[in-house]
């Protein structure tokens, strides 16, 4: 319990404005939670599904409409050690956990193409049809505004393509049902922050091909993207806002080519 009230009182004062204003205003701005929604507030053990949880509490003492919190941990095969550190910490800070598992981990083993993405598109299909199952309309994700900055970047460099990680998605597989990323203004920063300022640990990253791995970590893209950011930011510190409006001031009058929503492409000598 002093862990949960510490945890607790240090969102109300110390980061307010830092993570409950800004986790706040994501969902304004994107307008992501209606009255009487269900959400799936899925945990992965990590420190950014875990403040979301805490978050979430935190919002549902505050909101002026009712809605219901699911706090769903799949478990797609962690270590004995990361399950039991994910569920002393989701007992700590009085996070109820309902947990369901699965053998997603066993399945993608044996994939040597993207096995990533693969990973990542199972469990995403799992959270979906538990999170129904469990009468929840939205599943709600951990990313945050730096996630959202590599993954412009990482599209660009490495995808030749230019995206963004939307706030929020309606679901094509699973009718009713949303994704909602409510974290979308948070900086990791002070995810970091706040974790360290309770004296909290959570697992770092449960898959196994990363705990197996030889490789330094920084060969990781997506790490690779994190260094090149800080970099940039040594000379312009306006440079990770300059990163996200990119995707909000798009003219389409100065690009090549766009597909629109159906996926048909256009190029601009179409009407030149």
């Amino acid at each position: 319990m002093e862990i949960q009230t510490k945890a607790e009182e240090s969102l109300r004062k110390k980061f307010h404005k830092k993570l409950f204003s800004a986790f706040a205003k994501g969902i304004v701005a994107y307008d992501m939670i209606q009255p009487n929604d269900r959400i799936a507030v899925c945990i992965s053990g990590g420190k950014d599904s875990m403040i979301m949880a805490k978050l979430f509490q935190e919002l549902q003492r505050h909101h002026k409409f009712e809605f219901g919190l699911t706090f769903l941990m799949m478990d797609p095969g962690y270590s004995k050690e990361n399950r039991e550190l994910i569920e002393k910490n989701a007992l700590a800070l009085g996070i109820p956990l309902t947990i369901y598992e699965t053998d997603i981990f066993e399945n993608v083993t044996h994939i040597e193409k993207s096995p990533c993405y693969i990973c990542a598109r199972m469990r995403r299909g799992h959270l979906y049809s538990k999170a129904k199952e469990l009468g929840c309309n939205k599943i709600a994700l951990g990313h945050h505004y730096d996630d959202v900055i590599e993954t412009i970047l990482m599209g660009m460099l490495y995808g030749a393509q230019v995206q963004t990680m939307m706030p929020k998605l309606k679901s094509t597989n699973f009718e009713g049902m949303e994704l909602i990323r409510p974290m979308y203004f948070v900086r990791e920063a002070d995810i970091k922050a706040w974790r360290d300022y309770n004296g909290l640990r959570f697992i770092q990253c449960a898959c196994r091909f990363t705990e197996n791995a030889a490789e330094e970590p920084s060969i990781s893209k997506r790490q690779k993207v994190k260094e090149l950011i800080a970099e940039l930011k040594k000379e312009d510190p306006e440079i990770e806002q300059n990163i996200f409006k990119s995707v909000e001031n798009v003219s389409l009058s100065t690009v090549i080519a766009y597909k629109d929503k159906e996926g048909n492409k256009h190029r601009f000598t179409d009407e030149y």
